[in-house]
């Protein structure tokens, strides 16, 4: 009896060794990451640009009731009083915008404030011009410095180092709110300057990120990011050009308004510097 087997097959050989695939380049291993992170920050500002425009309509969050609840969660790092204190000055600074927009006949709502985020305004009407733009967004700033400017007085009269501490916090929340990008008040004022300025301040910015990373500026960057982008895709829409045509007095009255106010703003936050031992 015979069996019959198949014939075996010859073994393969061995594929030959593939290329090693070439490293990625430092460029690559440096910005691939970042444009990842960066196209998620973007989806989340863009949510969270829309939440900031809901919020205003949802009558349950009042002024009063939004200002006790941003005193509540500052007073978890400085204490109530001087939560107390931050909270009016920044009730101040909005004031100010809600006067000037009240002068130009603009409707506008009432302070609405956000824990960590600082405090808003919303308009439902454009100004008519970037002259008007800049004097809306000027207000803010230059009522809110007089307002850390009365504190400072008061604690020079009653020695209160803690009264100086929250002048000088006063007078830098004022000197950040110019910082030249939108959606800040120095945004909006030196587009009565040059729109130029918006890409040295977000070139600016995004250095300032880079070297010191916080959540919050890197907020602050999407959104002058995408309201830059807004901007210039419309620069060619009907009345753009004529919204942007500045006289030159008030070209040169916004530029002297917006430097002199940033000098003594600065000058204000070296008088108020005290020592963190109270």
């Amino acid at each position: 009896m015979s069996t019959w087997l198949p014939p075996v097959a010859p073994a393969p050989e061995p594929p030959a060794p593939s290329p090693p695939a070439p490293e990625p380049s430092r460029a690559k291993r440096w910005f691939g990451p970042l444009f990842a992170i960066g196209l998620v920050i973007l989806k989340l500002g863009a949510k969270l640009k829309v939440l900031l425009l809901l919020l205003p309509k949802l009558k349950v969050l009042t002024t009063s009731a939004s200002m006790l609840v941003s005193v509540a969660a500052y007073a978890l790092i400085w204490g109530w009083s001087f939560a107390a204190g931050f909270v009016a000055l920044l009730f101040v600074h909005e004031m100010g915008h809600v006067i000037e927009a009240k002068r130009q006949g603009l409707p506008v709502s009432a302070p609405l404030f956000i824990p960590f985020l600082g405090a808003m305004i919303s308009l439902r009407q454009m100004p008519h011009d970037a002259w008007n733009e800049a004097k809306l967004a000027i207000g803010g700033p230059i009522l809110g410095s007089l307002g850390a400017l009365a504190i400072w007085g008061v604690g020079e009269a009653i020695d209160s180092n803690h009264l100086k501490a929250l002048a000088f916090l006063g007078f830098f929340i004022n000197l950040f709110n110019l910082l030249p990008v939108v959606p800040l008040d120095g945004g909006r004022i030196v587009a009565a300057i040059h729109p130029a300025l918006w890409v040295l301040g977000l070139v600016g910015l995004l250095a300032l990120v880079l070297f010191r990373p916080n959540g919050i500026l890197v907020l602050i960057l999407v959104f002058a990011a995408m309201e830059l982008w807004q901007r210039w895709k419309t620069r060619h829409f009907a009345g753009s050009g004529s919204y942007y045509s500045v006289l030159p007095w008030q070209r040169l009255t916004a530029a002297v308004s917006y430097f002199g106010l940033a000098a003594l703003l600065v000058v204000g936050m070296h008088a108020t510097h005290v020592p963190h031992t109270f």
